[in-house]
């Protein structure tokens, strides 16, 4: 019988704090059976809409036909509901809405406007601090961009947009010194785990198998994250070639939409799996730059209105499906890594989804969304009314249960959503 650990055990090196997954041995012995699995809240909103005609699936019901951007996940077809005809009564004002996405406030295009609390931050308000953060607030934007997630007061709590700085903050410790030392160690390619390397032997030879199975999982997830880090950080030094032709629009680093959102998607990961979080936002900032996609010669922002035209929809197709590749990758990291024996995406709800319904519009009607995970029922298309309706805090509200709150109600919700069963 391997001998318990206590649940806060951090690996400790110079400027390093490495927290740890949950393992077997942080349980008193005979309890791992017993123990209650923390729920967990992903919300992640891509702000220039998703293109309606290749998401939402034409029949409702389980025995629904794959849309082509549904075919990004199938994969995980049993592991997520789409919706359809869900939206936040009296949000309106195209972009603005943006604001509203997690708070369903009115009228967000006003002059007057004054926001309410994100669903994320309701929960922070409610749910026991038993991590290190009581959310992340991340978003793939540019400094000054805006975030999914509100105070009670209606001000906006300010997004983490660099990926090495949100690394720091979970991994590295100590003085301003020995932070910025280990940043250069990191970008001369050494591991935070030779930093604690003597330690995390030691503590794998006081654990079973499985346990050390599963760090051996979750350090590989640290190293390949730093040696992204690392190339992104090579990248931007590395002179840009000369060329004779005139320059074509923007591909700036910010432009890389795919790139960021898989850099920021692979932290929400290790986020959750070391359990230094429970509650996460991410805003997917479109922008008008061209992402650096094969087949895309336009900005993200002008495909989105493409005016029905067949180009840009192609184009913006290359775009979303990228999206949903990307999404994919996140829900396989979590449905990989095992928590008290069962996929880390059991215990996490990842709701995806946008503020406009119709990007090309500006309709605010009709958002799409997909939630996958949470211990919820799923495999099926959920569709509302197209012209009258749910509200999505109906969804949330169901969110908000399914991570242990005895609530019934959510800003504009009139009940949870009906149809979307606990398992």
């Amino acid at each position: 019988m391997t001998r318990p650990i206590s649940r806060r055990l951090l690996l400790q090196g110079t400027g390093v704090a490495l927290a740890l997954p949950l393992l077997d041995a942080m349980a008193p012995w005979g309890l791992c059976a017993e123990r209650k699995t923390p729920a967990r809240m992903v919300t992640i909103c891509t702000t220039l809409g998703l293109h309606a005609p290749d998401l939402i699936p034409a029949q409702s019901g389980k025995d629904y036909q794959v849309t082509p951007y549904l075919e990004r996940l199938k994969a995980f077809r049993d592991d997520f509901t789409v919706f359809s005809g869900l939206s936040h009564p009296g949000v309106d004002g195209g972009h603005s809405s943006e604001s509203s996405f997690l708070t369903a406030a009115p009228r967000p295009a006003d002059p007057g406007f004054k926001n309410t609390v994100s669903l994320d931050q309701f929960a922070v308000e409610r749910l026991p601090a038993e991590t290190r953060f009581s959310s992340l607030v991340l978003s793939t934007g540019s400094v000054g961009s805006s975030s999914l997630s509100w105070t009670r007061g209606g001000v906006m709590i300010p997004a983490d947009i660099l990926p090495s700085k949100v690394f720091a903050r979970l991994f590295l410790n100590g003085s301003a010194a020995e932070v910025q030392s280990q940043v250069r160690r990191l970008r001369d390619g050494r591991s935070i785990l030779d930093q604690v390397g003597e330690r995390a032997r030691r503590l794998q030879r006081d654990i079973s198998s499985a346990d050390r199975a599963k760090l051996e999982q979750y350090y590989t997830s640290v190293r390949e994250l730093e040696q992204r880090l690392q190339r992104g950080e090579e990248w931007a030094q590395l002179p840009k070639p000369n060329i004779a032709a005139p320059p074509p629009a923007d591909i700036a680093d910010k432009a890389d939409l795919i790139g960021r959102t898989r850099l920021m998607y692979d932290l929400v990961h290790l986020a959750l799996q070391t359990d230094s979080t429970r509650l996460i936002t991410l805003q997917i900032q479109g922008t008008a730059l061209v992402p650096p996609l094969p087949g895309v010669s336009r900005d993200h922002h002008n495909l989105s209105h493409h005016g029905q035209d067949p180009e840009k929809i192609k184009q913006l197709r290359l775009v979303e499906e990228a999206q949903l590749e990307a999404l994919a990758g996140l829900l396989g990291q979590l449905k990989e890594t095992a928590e008290e024996g069962r996929p880390l995406l059991e215990s996490t709800m990842v709701l995806f989804g946008s503020n406009l319904g119709n990007g090309n519009s500006h309709d605010t009607k009709n958002m799409p969304m997909v939630l996958a995970g949470g211990r919820f029922k799923h495999g099926q298309h959920l569709a509302f009314d197209p012209a009258n309706n749910a509200p999505l805090c109906n969804l949330f509200v169901s969110m908000l249960q399914q991570l242990g709150l005895e609530v019934d109600s959510f800003a504009s919700s009139t009940s949870k959503l009906t149809g979307l069963v606990s398992s």
